[in-house]
């Protein structure tokens, strides 16, 4: 009869493997270093045994990189931007044989100093964060004790990063509004203290300025002080009818702010892209489904997620990693909500 679940240890499952109590350790901690048929013997003689690995003491004993546990820091787990770098982020560190603690700051500097402090005293191997503000301070003291940490959506020099070129989405976006005949633009966002959204408004002037326009002249800027996106969209919708704007085309700077801004435009009369085309930024699965289906920048939101995983798994763990700092591409996805201006036509 095998030991008591309760008292099986490393060294039971070793001797019942037929390997050394190293092995076992190295498939626990870093199983590419083991055979596969090593791999099967010990991995059944777990199975067998019911022995459950004490994480908390191997990460006493082996110091953080031995850890399981990776920290998701985001701004709004509501977003499906952040639910689809959830997922990303979750694939490599399943891949790692790692766990991610998703933690949800709502864009409070204070919810998010809580959280780093929680995950440094649980001892993970490290946070994957987007940072709401660009004070780095609590970031670096973090680095220096120890713990590893990558960013996301921000650089910094000395910290690894992933981000998206929102300067080329903003092109990208104007310049199919331009081909299409519009010279009359909003730029509708929430606040332009966060950079994505004010690259993506730099982005945006300068696909005016390389057509030959005056990004004065055809950019009007509708920000809001609203986070949610539905919101943003609502008030600028409202806006341009109250104001009666002489915009034919909106660029928003997030596909929630797009479609919280369409809904509000139809629910009035208008037609989209009858009167007025729209452009939406990320191409979340809403984008596609919407009644008209949305034309928007794409993001490689899991691959952004993915890349900063295994950014922080190699930080963590190798001791020769060098710093890294990656930038994605974006892709205009052309769908229904745009076309020539209605005075073209």
């Amino acid at each position: 009869m095998p030991p008591a679940p309760s008292r099986v240890t490393i060294r039971d499952v070793a001797r019942a493997a037929g390997v050394a109590v190293g092995t076992v350790s190295n498939l626990l901690n870093a199983p590419d270093r083991v055979t596969p048929d090593k791999r099967r013997r010990i991995e059944a003689a777990i199975q067998e045994l019911g022995y459950v690995r004490n994480v908390g003491a191997a990460t006493t004993r082996a110091g953080r990189s031995a850890a399981r546990t990776i920290g998701l820091v985001v701004v709004d787990v509501a977003n499906p931007f952040f639910t689809e770098v959830t997922r990303g982020a979750e694939d490599a560190a399943n891949a790692a044989g790692r766990l991610v603690i998703l933690c949800n700051s709502d864009s409070d500097s204070s919810k998010e100093r809580r959280y780093l402090q929680v995950l440094e005293e649980q001892r993970v191997l490290g946070a994957l964060i987007s940072p709401v503000a660009s004070d780095r301070r609590r970031l670096v003291s973090l680095r220096e004790r120890g713990m590893a940490v990558v960013l996301l959506e921000r650089q910094h020099r000395g910290f690894c990063s992933v981000t998206v070129d929102s300067v080329q989405g903003g092109d990208q976006a104007v310049s199919h509004l331009l081909d299409l005949g519009h010279r009359h633009i909003a730029f509708v966002s929430s606040r332009l203290s966060v950079p994505q959204f004010s690259n993506r408004l730099k982005g945006a002037r300068e696909a005016c300025r390389r057509a030959g326009f005056n990004p004065d002249t055809v950019l009007v800027h509708l920000e809001s002080p609203h986070l949610d996106g539905r919101s943003v969209g609502r008030q600028a919708a409202r806006r341009i009818l109250d104001e009666q704007l002489p915009v034919t085309a909106v660029f928003a700077a997030a596909d929630l702010i797009a479609l919280g801004l369409i809904n509000e435009l139809m629910s009035s009369g208008l037609s989209v892209p009858g009167d007025i085309s729209v452009v939406g930024y990320d191409d979340i699965a809403d984008a596609a489904h919407a009644p008209v289906p949305l034309t928007t920048v794409r993001q490689p939101m899991r691959e952004l997620g993915r890349l900063g995983n295994e950014l922080l798994i190699a930080e963590a763990t190798d001791l020769r990693h060098r710093h890294r700092q990656h930038v994605l591409g974006t892709e205009l996805i052309v769908r229904g909500t745009t076309a020539t201006p209605a005075t073209a036509r």
